[in-house]
C-alpha cells in the first residue's frame, strides 16, 4: 500500500474489499498479505466451513486475525477526501471550484474571478491562509463570550453554594429558635407549676383550717343543743318534780359558758391578689434572670471564611478556612466580621472580652461594600499598658464624633479618637459604622451581655397653679 501522503494516487479499487466491493471496514490482515473485512471474512469462513482466504485459499490459523489499521487509516482518509470532494461548492459564475477567498469582498471566489475586473487589486489568498486567519479572528471574538460563559459557570457554582447554605443556616436558626422558646416554655411551665403548687398549698391550709374551725362550732353547738334540751325536759316536769331537780337545773346552765358567736377569721378566703395581681409583670421581671440582652449582634453573612461565629452571635473566633459564598456583604481580605446593626448618631457602648486571645482588635469600620472595595477606615495607635487587658469597653459618639476605648475592669480610660480623626469615619457617605472584630486565634472574641432591669415607671402629679 502507498504511504498516507500519496493517498490522493490511491483508486477505489485499491482500497476496496475483494469480498463486498466496498470501501474497506474494520479491515483485518491474514498472514497471506490479503485483507479483507473482518466481517465479510467471518461471513466466507461460516459459509465454507474453513478458515482458507477468499483469494488465494491459503488456510489461516488465527481465528481472530489482526486488524489493518494502517489500511484502515487510508481508507477513512479517502472516504473524507472524497466526502470533500463531492460537498466542495462551485463558482456560480464560472463553475470552477472555489480554492481562493477574497478579503475585501470577504467572499470565496475561484481563479476565474481572481483574474475579472470585479476583483483588480484585491487582496486574494488560498482557502487555508484565509480560513486559518479568520478562524484566529473568530476565536479572538469568541473570547470575551468564553470569559463570560466562565463567570456565568462560576456564578452558578456559587449561586449553588448559597442554596446549600440558605438551607443549613435555615435548619440551624429553626433550631436555635426551637431551643429558645424551648427554654421559655420550660421556665413558664415550672412557673406555672410552682405557682399552683403555691396556690393548692393555700387551698389545703385555709380549707383544714375551716374544716377545724367548722368541727369545733359542730361540737360546742351539740354541747349547747343537749343542756338546751335536758333543761326543757326538766322545765316539762311536774312541780314537785321540777322544783326538786331546779337547783341542778340551774347549775347545768350557768356552768354552760356562753362563747362569743362564732365569726369568720380574718383571710379565711384564698389571697387571689397575691396569686393573680400583676401576674404577667411578676413572671416577666422573674424572666431577667433567664434572659440577656447583648447590645452588638455579630452579622455571620460578613464574617471572613477563615472565621467562625458562635451560636448566638455573640462571639467568633479564628476556626480554619470555610467554603462560603462570595455574597456581596462578606469581608475579603481581613479576618473580620461586622455587626447586624450600623450607627449614624446617638452614643453607643459595648464590652468586649478578649481573654486568652493574643491576636485581636475591635472598633468601627464603614460598610462591607466600602471595606472590600475601596477603603477600610481604622486606625492604629501605640499603647503602654500596665496590665493585659481581658475586657475591652468600646465608646462611640456620634454626635461628637469620637470613638472610645475603656479598660473595664478599673474603670480606666485607655485611648480617644478625637473629632478630626474620628471625622474622617464620617466622612463616607452614607455615614453608617458598624462595630468590627478581627482576630485569628482559636479562643473566641466575645461581645459581653448588659444586666437587664424591669423598671415601673411612677406616675407624677403636678402642683395646681396658686
Amino acid at each position: 500500500m502507498a504511504p498516507l501522503n500519496k493517498m490522493s494516487d490511491q483508486t477505489e479499487t485499491d482500497l476496496s474489499c475483494p469480498v463486498c466491493r466496498k470501501i474497506f471496514t474494520d479491515p483485518v490482515l491474514l498472514l497471506c498479505s490479503h485483507s479483507f473485512c473482518k466481517d465479510c471474512l467471518q461471513t466466507c469462513w461460516r459459509q465454507r466451513g474453513s478458515q482458507q482466504c477468499p483469494v488465494c485459499r491459503e488456510i489461516s490459523d488465527l481465528n481472530d486475525p489482526p486488524r489493518n489499521l494502517v489500511l484502515k487509516n487510508l481508507c477513512e482518509a479517502f472516504l473524507l477526501k472524497r466526502q470533500q470532494r463531492v460537498s466542495e461548492p462551485l463558482c456560480s459564475r464560472h463553475s470552477e471550484k472555489l480554492r481562493l477567498f477574497c478579503l475585501d469582498h470577504q467572499e470565496l471566489v475561484c481563479s476565474v474571478c481572481r483574474d475579472s475586473k470585479t476583483h483588480t487589486n484585491h487582496r486574494i489568498r488560498p482557502v487555508d491562509e484565509a480560513a486559518k486567519d479568520h478562524r484566529e479572528e473568530l476565536q479572538k471574538s469568541l473570547k470575551p463570550l468564553q470569559e463570560k460563559l466562565e463567570a456565568f459557570n462560576r456564578a452558578e457554582v456559587q449561586f449553588d453554594q448559597t442554596v446549600d447554605l440558605i438551607e443549613v443556616q435555615a435548619g440551624n436558626t429553626k433550631r436555635q429558635i426551637s431551643a429558645e422558646f424551648q427554654k421559655l416554655h420550660q421556665f413558664l411551665k415550672e412557673e406555672e407549676e410552682a405557682r399552683m403548687a403555691a396556690l393548692r398549698e393555700e387551698e389545703e391550709q385555709k380549707s383544714q383550717r375551716m374544716k377545724e374551725k367548722i368541727q369545733a362550732l359542730n361540737r360546742e353547738r351539740s354541747a349547747l343543743s343537749d343542756t338546751i334540751r335536758s333543761s326543757q325536759e326538766k322545765l316539762r316536769a311536774a312541780d314537785i318534780l321540777f322544783l326538786q331537780n331546779y337547783k341542778a337545773a340551774v347549775e347545768e346552765v350557768q356552768q354552760r359558758p356562753l362563747l362569743e358567736d362564732p365569726q369568720l377569721p380574718s383571710g379565711a378566703l384564698i389571697d387571689v391578689a397575691k396569686h393573680l395581681g400583676n401576674l404577667s409583670f411578676n413572671i416577666w421581671k422573674k424572666m431577667e434572670e433567664k434572659v440577656s440582652y447583648s447590645p452588638v449582634i455579630l452579622d455571620p453573612n460578613t464574617a471572613h471564611e477563615d472565621l467562625m461565629v458562635c451560636d448566638d452571635l455573640t462571639a467568633v473566633r479564628g476556626g480554619g478556612r470555610q467554603k462560603l459564598p462570595d455574597n456581596p456583604e462578606r469581608v475579603k481580605g481581613h479576618s473580620i466580621v461586622l455587626g447586624s446593626e450600623g450607627f449614624e448618631s446617638g452614643s453607643h457602648c459595648w464590652d468586649v472580652d478578649v481573654t486568652n486571645n493574643n491576636c485581636w482588635s475591635v472598633g468601627v469600620t464603614t460598610d462591607t461594600d466600602q471595606l472590600t472595595t475601596y477603603r477600610e477606615i481604622r486606625f492604629s495607635v501605640d499603647l503602654t499598658l500596665t496590665k493585659k487587658l481581658t475586657r475591652v469597653r468600646v465608646h462611640l459618639d456620634c454626635d461628637n464624633k469620637k470613638l472610645s476605648f475603656y479598660d473595664p475592669d478599673t474603670n480606666s480610660h485607655i485611648y480617644t479618637f478625637g473629632r478630626f480623626k474620628a471625622s474622617l469615619l464620617w466622612s463616607v457617605s452614607p455615614c453608617k459604622l458598624f462595630p468590627y472584630i478581627h482576630t485569628s486565634d482559636e479562643h473566641p472574641v466575645k461581645i459581653l451581655p448588659l444586666s437587664v432591669s424591669t423598671e415601673v415607671k411612677q406616675l407624677t402629679v403636678s402642683s395646681p397653679a396658686s
